[in-house]
């Protein structure tokens, strides 16, 4: 308990509202402001598995471990450089004079076991000096090493928070300028393949495309299960045209008040067309377009589908530059009127992460972490079938152990694989449920061959 009215009741309010986590981040830095570092350090814990990627959070996660590592340093011993622990975050493992735990990297930026450094302990007694050097336990850890291990690291597929220019707001939604391509997408080789046959080479080659009497027109579906990065993609395509990049979700467009919804509609494709070249990038499209005749009586609902048709529509609306992306991972239930030529008339699967995706996701998820002896060959081994949001929470969970042990035995450690593999045993892959919608179409839905490619893809994965 604590004496502190406002503390006492923020935690109260906390205690009735858990799930609200802009008052659980109020709440950690309350508790990092009154010194009380390692409960705002358990209180962090909580709020990366609500969301594992919130900036402030992570910010204040960093913060505290940092003061505690400082709490444990005499007031005579000379800290670490700062240069050292700017990425690591107080790398210092824990472990006896004969434990070695690897630390290398090489330059083809794969976390590698190479080279063995020993860790010095983190106590009350002593602390690694200015050099690294440990003059009690006659041990070196080497920060540079420590500070590399993560280095030359690329934004991977399925990660949409890299670097973008705003460029204006609209009423519904934000208009951004990415900075991403394909090439920095990791792995997804085929599905890239497919991006430049129907949708960037047309694109790049607008008078070729017109003498073999196609174009870029009309709109790309990209179908697959949730978490495997089809909005990363579709921002990675407009980086590589030059182009705007207006995301959208449900959310945005839909009221239940009468012509809210269709306004809604116009105005987003109204802006896209004022700021072309623009990839518009309609997502869970499928509950946009839902069957029409499995809407009931929500005329409202069937007006918000008829009015982007309309918009969608070349014969009644002028989409030059306009270049239009939706991301569904339901397509059997999107309403056929929108699959027809000159609207999603094109679908590509985005599937599960290939092996070289895996590295480029566990990369990104640990790069700003403290970590030692890390396996990333393991662990993309071991993680076939994971979604890229698996991925992200094995790396969030693995954060969370070894943040946990630090608190309990007040001496800060990196993540080691030993957290890597107890977050394995606990998290398992969530597109199972997606794969048994999706065997139900291939085998009973697919007369015309619209999901060949997902049934060749689960023959090859023997997913039955």
């Amino acid at each position: 308990m604590t004496d502190d009215p406002v503390l006492t009741e923020m935690l109260a309010a906390l205690g009735h509202s858990p799930d609200v986590l802009a008052l659980r981040v109020h709440v950690i830095e309350l508790l990092a402001d009154r010194g009380r570092h390692a409960e705002a350090l358990a209180q962090c814990a909580t709020a990366l598995t609500q969301d594992p990627q919130h900036a402030r959070t992570l910010e204040l996660l960093q913060q505290c471990t940092i003061a505690l590592a400082g709490a444990a340093t005499p007031t005579n011993a000379a800290p670490p450089p700062a240069e050292s622990i700017a990425r690591t975050t107080e790398s210092t493992g824990r472990s006896t004079a004969s434990e070695q735990v690897p630390t290398a990297t090489d330059r083809s930026g794969r976390l590698s076991d190479a080279a063995n450094q020993p860790v010095p302990h983190v106590d009350s007694e002593h602390h690694p000096g200015v050099d690294g050097s440990d003059p009690e336990l006659g041990e070196t850890y080497d920060w540079a090493a420590a500070e590399d291990q993560v280095g030359d690291i690329i934004a991977p597929a399925f990660i949409n928070d890299g670097p973008a220019e705003f460029v204006t707001d609209g009423d519904v939604g934000v208009l951004e300028r990415p900075t991403v391509s394909l090439a920095d997408v990791g792995g997804m080789a085929d599905v890239k393949r497919q991006l430049e046959l129907t949708l960037l080479g047309p694109m790049r080659n607008p008078e070729l495309a017109k003498a073999f009497g196609t174009s870029a027109r009309g709109g790309l579906l990209l179908y697959g299960p949730p978490g495997c990065g089809k909005t990363f993609l579709a921002s990675a395509v407009a980086g590589e045209l030059g182009a705007n990049f207006y995301p959208i979700e449900i959310a945005d467009i839909l009221d239940i008040y009468h012509g809210s919804g269709e306004r809604n509609v116009h105005e987003v494709f109204e802006l896209a067309r004022r700021n072309a070249p623009c990839v518009l990038f309609l997502d869970e499209v499928d509950a946009l377009g839902f069957k029409r005749s499995q809407m009931g009586g929500a005329a409202w609902m069937r007006n918000v589908v008829n009015q982007l048709l309309n918009e969608m529509d070349s014969a009644t609306s002028s989409n030059e530059g306009v270049y239009i992306l939706g991301a569904t991972n339901h397509p059997w239930d999107l309403d056929v009127a929108l699959r027809r030529p000159g609207r999603f008339d094109r679908m590509i699967l985005v599937t599960l992460p290939d092996p070289e995706a895996r590295t480029a996701i566990l990369r990104y998820h640990l790069r700003d972490r403290p970590v030692a002896g890390i396996d990333l060959k393991s662990i993309v081994k071991r993680t076939d079938g994971f979604s890229g949001a698996d991925l992200a929470h094995i790396a969030t969970s693995a954060t969370q152990l070894a943040m946990a042990d630090s608190i309990r035995t007040g001496a800060v450690r990196p993540i080691t694989m030993g957290d890597i593999d107890l977050a394995l045993s606990q998290i398992k892959p969530s597109a199972g449920a997606w794969f048994e919608s999706a065997r139900n179409v291939v085998e009973f839905a697919n007369a015309d061959g619209t999901y060949d490619e997902l049934a060749k893809y689960m023959r090859t994965k023997k997913i039955r």
